[in-house]
């Protein structure tokens, strides 16, 4: 068989897997937004507009105002296993990034800065005042450089396992083989798109799962619903986009020697940031403390909600 032959056939079983992924998308079904959560119904679930985007939110509990802010590509319920027991004693809020679970999917570059916009929007829209922010990986990135920016509302930040390094360091491709195909696959013209077309939620499982210490600590009904969410028209065209820019998450670094206020950093013991990268986070703020959570991964909300739940509130305590 020639060369030209080979190139041939390669070219056409390209173009056929790029329409059948197609195809597959068209055929999801479209999932609908709850109208209440699995794991709280009682909790009221609200929208609010932050510049023309509406987007999820929950507040319970009574207190100091608490902010969580979840990872990327999930969502507040990841924090399911927290909330109920610290809106005991905080006024609890978690919303969804534009692009994540229900929140509307915007035309968006998803760089870093827009995820800072929207925080600070969303801070400013409730009119959260005095508020101890606690995130976890972007999230926690998004919380220090709020807090290095002077923002008013900020008061405090609980950052675990802030995603603020390079992938060539750490971060989700080291959760597992799956991961570090998928997002190799994703930085592909054309390919990329179509293995995410693709996706199935054996991979999206295997990609969670690789974050977390005990892989049994996902909630089906979280896992389900984590997956459906993808099935949003525009959700993976949002997801691509935030991974294009993710080699610019490390940039946040050169903000945190501004910080003022007190900052707790929190590591999973087996986070995927590597001891050197925890430390060289650590110097750069000012009276930083570190805590290190036990038998903890990256997902340290489904992990070691407990362990969280008593660093949070002793280190507002103090």
């Amino acid at each position: 068989m020639s060369l030209k032959t080979i190139l041939a056939s390669a070219l056409a079983a390209l173009v056929g897997l790029v329409a059948i992924s197609y195809i597959v998308e068209a055929l999801r079904s479209v999932p609908e937004r709850p109208d209440k959560l699995a794991w709280a119904p009682e909790v009221p679930i609200q929208y609010v507009d932050i510049g023309g985007t509406k987007v999820r939110y929950i507040k319970t509990g009574a207190g100091p105002s608490l902010v969580l802010l979840h990872t990327l590509r999930t969502q507040l319920d990841i924090f399911q296993g927290l909330i109920p027991q610290l809106a005991r004693q905080f006024t609890v809020y978690a919303y969804d990034y534009p692009g994540h679970g229900w929140s509307d999917i915007p035309e968006a570059s998803y760089a870093p800065e827009d995820f800072y916009k929207w925080t600070a929007a969303f801070l400013d829209k409730l009119d959260i005042r005095q508020a101890t922010m606690a995130g976890v990986s972007i999230g926690a990135t998004i919380a220090l450089v709020l807090a290095a920016r002077n923002n008013p509302r900020v008061a405090r930040v609980v950052a675990v396992n802030s995603y603020d390094y390079g992938p060539a360091v750490g971060g989700v491709r080291k959760s597992s083989l799956t991961a570090r195909l998928v997002l190799t696959f994703s930085e592909v013209p054309i390919l990329g798109a179509t293995f995410t077309r693709l996706r199935n939620r054996l991979v999206l499982d295997r990609i969670l799962q690789g974050g977390l210490a005990a892989p049994k600590a996902v909630p089906e009904t979280f896992a389900k619903e984590f997956y459906e969410v993808g099935n949003r028209p525009g959700h993976y065209q949002s997801f691509l986009s935030l991974l294009a820019h993710e080699r610019l998450w490390p940039a946040a670094r050169k903000e945190y020697p501004a910080i003022k206020v007190p900052v707790l950093l929190v590591y999973g013991e087996e986070d995927w940031a590597p001891p050197g990268e925890r430390e060289r986070t650590r110097l750069l703020i000012p009276g930083a403390a570190m805590e290190t959570a036990r038998n903890g991964n990256h997902f340290l909300p489904l992990d070691r909600p407990e362990e969280l739940q008593r660093l949070i509130v002793g280190f507002v305590a103090n």
